[in-house]
């Protein structure tokens, strides 16, 4: 098993080659990723359980598929609002919600996860699904302590990640190969997300344990401290 005190690997490219590659790759993405990771969003979609009427942030949005499901569920007297890198990945989001008529539910923008232009406890619930472990690892801390400001105190928080929890099998020691040759194609590298949520603060409701290729699965729900849930610290 894997030591929850072992490090975790390093992002090594920089901001603008990470907006230059998903910039690239958003007319395609859904034809790669899309269907293989459609059950762990559903799974943490399920999770978050957002109700009508709640304003909700999805962090690092891609391609727009969750937040087609998000605005249906806020309904017409909820918001979505969401951030991402990639200019390429605004495009194809605002593309999808337009085609499905909810765009006047949902606010995008193009944005950097670790600064974000949102008010204090603005939001009922955050989604991010395969997006925290994009950052460098002590961007993970800066990121949670972002989502957890613009939390509302007792708000939700779901987190759907790859992650380092599980054997360490062949295919995650190839997977890992792949990823340290070629962090441009095989981007998302495993990380401890239920630990990154707990050492930021939330308390952990529920976390599932999933397989995806044989790779580990994190569907963490967490949530904002009611007591204390102003304080950044």
């Amino acid at each position: 098993m894997f030591q929850e005190n072992k490090d975790i690997a390093r992002v090594t490219r920089s901001r603008q080659q990470a907006r230059e590659s998903y910039n690239r790759m958003s007319r395609w993405y859904d034809l790669v990723a899309g269907h293989s990771e459609k059950r762990y969003r559903d799974k943490g979609l399920r999770a978050l359980d957002v109700q009508p009427g709640e304003q909700v942030l999805e962090v690092g949005y891609g391609t727009g598929q969750c937040l087609l499901a998000l605005a249906v569920r806020v309904g017409d007297s909820g918001r979505v609002f969401g951030i991402d890198i990639s200019d390429g990945m605004l495009g194809v989001a605002v593309s999808r919600l337009s085609r499905a008529g909810l765009e006047d539910r949902v606010e995008l923008i193009r944005g950097d996860a670790t600064h974000m232009p949102y008010a204090d406890g603005r939001f009922d619930a955050v989604f991010m699904s395969f997006t925290l472990e994009l950052f460098d690892t002590p961007e993970i801390p800066v990121v949670l302590k972002e989502c957890r400001r613009v939390m509302k105190p007792g708000g939700r928080i779901a987190v759907v990640s790859v992650s380092a929890c599980g054997a360490e099998t062949i295919m995650m020691r190839l997977y890992m190969w792949a990823h340290r040759n070629f962090p441009g194609l095989v981007d998302c590298r495993p990380i401890f997300a239920r630990k990154a949520l707990a050492e930021a603060g939330f308390d952990i409701i529920d976390d599932e344990l999933l397989t995806m290729w044989s790779l580990p699965v994190e569907v963490v729900l967490a949530r904002k401290p009611v007591a204390g849930g102003d304080e950044e610290g």
